[in-house]
Parts: C-alpha cells; sequence; structure tokens
C-alpha cells in the first residue's frame, strides 16, 4: 500500500491511537509497523484473533505484560559469550516470568472460552522457570547482587562488613580525642575513593600525617587518610577486589545459563509483542465501539452507521453506503461543506482498518472488502515547489491512478475535474469516471458538476448520491443519500438570506427550462424520499415493538411450558409411589384375609372382615392438600427463662435457659444451644415447681494441632491460585488456634504481594499483618495476626 494514501486518509492517527494501548516495546513497534494487507485469508485470521481478545477482554479483562521488556540484544551478547549485567539479568528474569503469567492466564481462558488463535500462540511459548529462580536467587529486585548468590560472596562481604567497622571504630575513636578534635572542620567520618578519611583543616596539613584523597572547594578543607588506617583501608581494598571477581564469576555463570536459552527466549519475545498487539486492537475497538466486519474478496461494501474514527462521537454523523451489488460506482454531488471529503475518508480509512485486522466503527453486519489496493486523490495538493496548479496536481496523481489500478481496486476521487474551465473539467470528469467504471474496479468520486449527475443516471452500473442540506437551517446534515443526485439549493438559500423576490424572478429566468425541470424533479424526489423515511420508521418502530411482545409471549409460554412438565413429571412420580404403597398393602391384606379362611375353616368373622375392608380403605390414596403457609403463633404471654417452647423453623421443642435481649434467648434442644429469635418461638407450657433441669451442652474446645502449618509458599503462583491457597490455609490456622502465620509470595513485580495483602485486608479471620522483618524474609513474606 503507497504511504502517501496511508497519509492522505490518515491511517498513521489510527496506528498512533493503536500504539498507546501497547504494554510492551514489542507491541508498540509491531503495531507502528502494522500495515493492510491484500491476502484475504490472512485479513481473517488476523480478524479472528482480534475477536478472540475482545471477548478475553469483555470476560476477564486483558493480561498484564507488566514486567516483559525486549531483551533481545541482551539475548545475542550472552549467545556470543559476553558478560549480562545485573540490570539485563533481571529483565530476562522478570520477562521469563511475564511470559509464564500470560500462559497460564489464556489456558486457563481457553477452558471457559475457547479462543483457538491466541491459546495456539501461548503454547508456543517456553517454560524456562529453572533460569528464572537461578537468576532470582541470585540478584533481588533492585538489581543487586545478593549476600547468598555464592557461599564465597557471603564470606567476603562478612569480611567486607567487619572490616569497615573496625575502620569506623578506629577513626570514631581518633575524632573523639581533643587533641585531633581541634584540627577538624567537621567530627565526622567519610568516604572518598573507596578510602575512609576525615575531614582536616588545611592550616593543620603538617601537623596531621597521613594521605591527602581529596580538597573542598575552597580548600580550607582537606579529605585525609591517617597513617593508622591506611593498611586497613588497603585490606578492605583488597577485599571488595575479590568481591568484584566473585560477583564476575557469578554473573559469567548466570549469563551462560541464558545463553543456552537465548534461541527459545528470542521466539517467547517475538510471540509476546504479538500478543500484546492483539491486545492492544482488542482495547482500541472497544475505545471506538468498533465491531468486526464480515470480509469478503468479491469487490462488495457495506457500511451501516459506519463513522469516522477521528471524529469526536458527539460530532460525527453515521454513514451507510453501499456499493459492489447493484452498482459499481457512486458520484456524490452537492454544495461544499457539506461532508463529501470526509464520506470519502471514511470509507477509504474503514477498509484500511478492517485490511489490518482492526474492528472498524460500525454496527453489526457491516461488510468490507479486501482490495488489492487503494488509491485516492483527496484535498488540494497545489505544488508551489514543482510549479503544479490544482488542476495539474489532480491530473498527476489520477494518472498514477490510471497506470496502477486493478479491476480489485478501490477508487476515491474529490472534485474530479476541479480547478479548469467548468465545460471542459465535467467533459474530462465525465471521460476518465467512463475509463475507470469499465475496469470494474469499485469508485466512490465527488463532483460539483452537473453534467455527472445525467452520467450517473443513464451509465448502469453507476448511481448518483448527495449530501443532504437542510433549507430551513441553512446547513448541511453531513448524511449521504445514495439514489438522489445533489441540488444547488442557490435560490432557497438566497431567498432565506433576505434576496429582493424580483431578483430572484430574474434569476430563475435566466436558468435553462431544462435544468429547472430537474431541479424541480429533484426535489420531489427528495420530499418523496422523506415521506418513505418517516413511513419506514414508523413502520420500523411497530416492527420492534410486534418482536418484543412475540419473544416476551415465547419466553411466557416456554416458562409455562417447563412448568406443566415438571408439574405433570412430579405428579407421575407421586402416583406411582402411591400405588405401589397401594398394591403392596392390598398384597398384605390379602394374604391375612387368607390365613384367616385357612384358619376358619373358610369362614371369616365379620368382625375381622371389617378390619380387613378398614385397612383397604386406608390403603386408598388421599387426594393432596395444598401447603398451608406457615405463621408464626404468638405465644399467650412473654416467654421467660426455663419455659418450654417449640422452635417453628425447625419443628424442634426444647427448654429456654435465659433471655438475651427483648428479641431473641438461649434455647437448649437436648445437648444443643442455641441462640435463636423470640418471634420464631411457641411457647408449649411453664414450668411447674422452677427451672427444669437442663442437661449440660456439649462444648467443643479449640487446641491447637501440632500437625498445622504456620508458613504457606505461593512462589510461583498466580494470583488466583494464590488467594485460594491463603483462603484455605487461613481456615486451617484460625481452626489450629494459631495467632500468627507468615505467607510468602517472593519479592518480583509486587502483583501477587499486592493481591494477597488487599485480600488479608477484607478477611474476618486477621486482625492486622506486615511485611516480613529483614530475619522473617523482607518484603517477600507478609505475617499475618489472626483474630
Amino acid at each position: 500500500m503507497d504511504d502517501k494514501i496511508l497519509h492522505t486518509l490518515e491511517y498513521r492517527k489510527i496506528l498512533n491511537k493503536l500504539m498507546q494501548y501497547t504494554q510492551t516495546p514489542m507491541g508498540k513497534l509491531t503495531a507502528e509497523q502494522l500495515k493492510p494487507s491484500g491476502d484475504f485469508e490472512g485479513v481473517k485470521l488476523l480478524l479472528q484473533a482480534t475477536d478472540e481478545a475482545a471477548n478475553v477482554d469483555r470476560l476477564k479483562g486483558i493480561p498484564s505484560f507488566s514486567g516483559i521488556s525486549d531483551i533481545k540484544p541482551a539475548l545475542k551478547r550472552a549467545s556470543i559469550g559476553g558478560m549480562l549485567g545485573t540490570s539485563e539479568l533481571l529483565a530476562v528474569g522478570n520477562t521469563i516470568g511475564g511470559a509464564r503469567r500470560v500462559k497460564r492466564f489464556l489456558a486457563a481462558m481457553h477452558e471457559e472460552e475457547k479462543i483457538v488463535s491466541l491459546f495456539a500462540q501461548s503454547e508456543l511459548l517456553s517454560e524456562q522457570k529453572h533460569v528464572e529462580d537461578d537468576i532470582r536467587s541470585c540478584i533481588d529486585e533492585n538489581a543487586d547482587v545478593l549476600d547468598t548468590a555464592s557461599t564465597e560472596l557471603a564470606s567476603i562481604r562478612r569480611e567486607l562488613r567487619v572490616g569497615e567497622t573496625r575502620i569506623r571504630e578506629k577513626l570514631d575513636s581518633m575524632i573523639r580525642s581533643s587533641s585531633v578534635a581541634k584540627m577538624l572542620q567537621d567530627q565526622l567520618v567519610t568516604i572518598r575513593g573507596d578510602r575512609f578519611v576525615i575531614p582536616v583543616k588545611a592550616e593543620y596539613r603538617a601537623h596531621f600525617g597521613g594521605i591527602v584523597h581529596d580538597q573542598s572547594g575552597s580548600g580550607a578543607t582537606l579529605f585525609i587518610e591517617p597513617e593508622s588506617i591506611v593498611a586497613m583501608n588497603n585490606k578492605l581494598r583488597e577485599t571488595r577486589l575479590r568481591e568484584e571477581r566473585e560477583i564476575e564469576i557469578i554473573l559469567y555463570r548466570l549469563t551462560a545459563l541464558v545463553g543456552d536459552i537465548a534461541e527459545e527466549m528470542s521466539y517467547d519475545v517475538d510471540i509476546l509483542g504479538e500478543l500484546d498487539f492483539i491486545f492492544a486492537k482488542a482495547r482500541l475497538a472497544r475505545d471506538m465501539k468498533a465491531t468486526q466486519p464480515r470480509m469478503n474478496d468479491r469487490g462488495y461494501l457495506k457500511l451501516r452507521k459506519g463513522r469516522h474514527p477521528l471524529i469526536a462521537a458527539d460530532h460525527v454523523v453515521p454513514l451507510d453506503v453501499e456499493i459492489g451489488n447493484q452498482y459499481s460506482s457512486i458520484i456524490v454531488t452537492g454544495p461544499n461543506t457539506g461532508g463529501k471529503t470526509v464520506t470519502l475518508k471514511t470509507i477509504g480509512l474503514l477498509s484500511l482498518m478492517s485490511m489490518s485486522g482492526l474492528f472498524i466503527p460500525a454496527e453489526e453486519g457491516s461488510q468490507m472488502c479486501v482490495f488489492d489496493a487503494i488509491y485516492a486523490d483527496i484535498g488540494d495538493e497545489q505544488s508551489i515547489e514543482q510549479s503544479l496548479s490544482t488542476f495539474s496536481s489532480h491530473m498527476t496523481n489520477i494518472v498514477n491512478i490510471l497506470h496502477k489500478m486493478t479491476p480489485k481496486s478501490l477508487i476515491l476521487l474529490d472534485e474530479v475535474g476541479a480547478g479548469t474551465d467548468p465545460a471542459e473539467g465535467s467533459a474530462l470528469a465525465i471521460a476518465i469516471l467512463e475509463h475507470i467504471h469499465r475496469t470494474e474496479c469499485r469508485m466512490v468520486a465527488t463532483t460539483h458538476y452537473s453534467e455527472l449527475k445525467a452520467y450517473a443516471y443513464e451509465r448502469k452500473g453507476v448511481i448518483n448520491a448527495s449530501m443532504e442540506f437542510d433549507v430551513q437551517s441553512l446547513s448541511p446534515t453531513y448524511r449521504l443519500l445514495v439514489g438522489i443526485p445533489g441540488r444547488s439549493n442557490a435560490f432557497a438559500i438566497a431567498e432565506r438570506l433576505g434576496v429582493p423576490g424580483p431578483i430572484l424572478d430574474h434569476a430563475r429566468g435566466e436558468v435553462k427550462e431544462e435544468d429547472m425541470r430537474v431541479e424541480h424533479m429533484i426535489a420531489s424526489l427528495e420530499e418523496n424520499r422523506l415521506a418513505a423515511e418517516k413511513e419506514h420508521e414508523r413502520a420500523e418502530s411497530i416492527r420492534r415493538e410486534v418482536e418484543e411482545l412475540r419473544e416476551r409471549h415465547q419466553l411466557e409460554l416456554a416458562k409455562l411450558e417447563s412448568q406443566r412438565d415438571k408439574r405433570l413429571e412430579k405428579a407421575e412420580n407421586d402416583a406411582s409411589a402411591i400405588l405401589a404403597k397401594a398394591r403392596k398393602e392390598a398384597e398384605d391384606i390379602i394374604t391375612d384375609l387368607r390365613l384367616l379362611a385357612m384358619e376358619e375353616g373358610a369362614s371369616v368373622k365379620e368382625h375381622k372382615l371389617i378390619e380387613a375392608r378398614r385397612r383397604l380403605d386406608d390403603a386408598e390414596p388421599a387426594p393432596r392438600k395444598k401447603a398451608v403457609s406457615r405463621t408464626v403463633v404468638k405465644s399467650p404471654r412473654q416467654i421467660q427463662a426455663g419455659d418450654e417452647v417449640k422452635m417453628s423453623s425447625l419443628n424442634q421443642k426444647g427448654h429456654v435457659v435465659e433471655l438475651s435481649g427483648s428479641k431473641e434467648a438461649f434455647v437448649q434442644f437436648g445437648v444443643m444451644k442455641m441462640k435463636v429469635r423470640l418471634d420464631d418461638l411457641e411457647l408449649l407450657s411453664a414450668p411447674k415447681g422452677g427451672t427444669p433441669a437442663l442437661r449440660q451442652a456439649t462444648i467443643v474446645k479449640r487446641t491447637r494441632d501440632e500437625n498445622i502449618r504456620s508458613e504457606l509458599d505461593l512462589r510461583g503462583s498466580n494470583l488466583e491460585e494464590a488467594i485460594m491457597e491463603t483462603d484455605r490455609f487461613i481456615d486451617e490456622a484460625f481452626l489450629g488456634n494459631l495467632g500468627q502465620i507468615s505467607i510468602i509470595h517472593g519479592k518480583g513485580t509486587g502483583v501477587l504481594r499486592t493481591g494477597i495483602q488487599e485480600y488479608l485486608r477484607k478477611h474476618r479471620y486477621v486482625k492486622s499483618y506486615r511485611l516480613g522483618n529483614y530475619n522473617e524474609g523482607g518484603a517477600g513474606v507478609t505475617v499475618a495476626e489472626l483474630q
């Protein structure tokens, strides 16, 4: 796609908006280099990825790419044997952790909502947690090498601390002595060039031995290293050199690990940049309220309420246009400032966006085409440097378009044939449009020439269009009216502005009768269009009401049918159970009758037959009674301690132990004692001869289990998994009567620590929490006090 066309249609401004939503340098670079594609299948895949990302954003939000950076330069140096610095190694570790986070997020999302394209890309990310763990065990979040990086380094740093302490103690004792204090500018110990020194007044230089390492700007103070600590400083310097050599050994070891995975990590960086770019497209779509267009490669374009994305939402006028079905060319006529140029730019820019895999600001059902190229001649491009007039500039552009266009191109021409004699300009415009139309490409052109209205009317496959103009308010409405040529509206505007009638009559007399008939025809078309639009809106409103009523009735019908089916099923089940019971009872009665007949010698006593008949009557299913709603029975008097009561909600009897306020009471049900609301109790009987003896309630005492853990390690988990583990851990600790627990989340990017502490702040069992002390793990551990 020609860069000049992209500039003309303001495509770069869309990319600038897209770049604002990226989170990584790689994603930003991908967005910056985005170009429209003429590959139909490729564009469909790009839009599918954007659609999946939009669904993820709608359901879960976009994944976090924090901590991920472009580590390719560091990977290249590591692969050729160079040594990486601590900051570079920390960036590698953070990127590995970020890639794992993104991969887990998309895998979990794929289980809930299929995101085939995004999941396939995330599955290509490698797992390098062992390298990340090695880096984090040696380098902290401030890019400093930890003492624990090696046993040798820990020993060296202990030696350094001891040496520094001894030197400071020596110097402190020196500056506190009265003989030395008078020679000092300040009683303090400072460092110059890794050497401990003290500030001595310049006039005492001859009386104070040692080595001068620096002096103040005024020269009044000399920073001297006393002779008594020179040897100690030398030893400290040697120890620092040993520390540097040990740190280099550690960094080379870590760099070698990174070098081993440099190729895999380079692919991971590219994939992460692509995923970041895809989610940026989804966020841009949400910001613009854009939808996914249906793509085709047959030259068909249909915009429903399409909006120019760079015009404010409260000012933009939606555009409805269709091209490539009944007609392949549209000729838009009408006065200036009516919105013709914006219409061209909207069609061109939305085509470029859809061919780039971006959603477009239009309603659902819009269809866009993948063109092999889009050519546009829009705006006044007069060139003073090249001595080209406006007409010459337009002709130069059009000549280039005529040489490059194909049947699969989209041509956008603004004010074709303008800038020269109207008669010659209109003839040239008709010839150019006819040539482009015969090429069978798609074309939208704007013009002032009335001759082109007749051309569009007579030529098959070409249709007139115009920008609507409100004569009452003397202002354009910026609506595109396809099928209706534009009117000049000059006489109507002049009359509204107060031009005298005789002048207007004279002017009308100068217009050809044929042109007046055309104007009257156009006016009649506009009146019919407005009437048809009103009828259409009324019919559409009625249709929507009917649709809503139909949907509501269908829902009600489905609900009634569902309730009917459930009731019938329940009735059948109840009837089957009752019938089975009755049959069993009848069999029992028959068996009893036979036994009686055998015992009585086939002569059954009357009272025994009556008893058998009664049992048979009892086996007859009784009609079901309607459920009686439970009502609260008010006690005849106020319930008191010792009363026998019935708890209505549980249908249990018990005795009141004591009252709790005016609305509740403690009631003992067997071995269990409960607090119950008084309005849920029904008085059965008052105690006779005092309060009845109540059985001792069972007391459950919570004791600490020695197997209960007091620490929980969450490192390597994502936030959702960590919160679930923390919830179970707190429940176990609370039941185990633990007063204090420790949650190890590591330092990392701080996301896990922030999420865990926010969860602890709201937990009902947590009284307080804090970060761990130095000997407890520092910022990598949160210590919580339980209730």
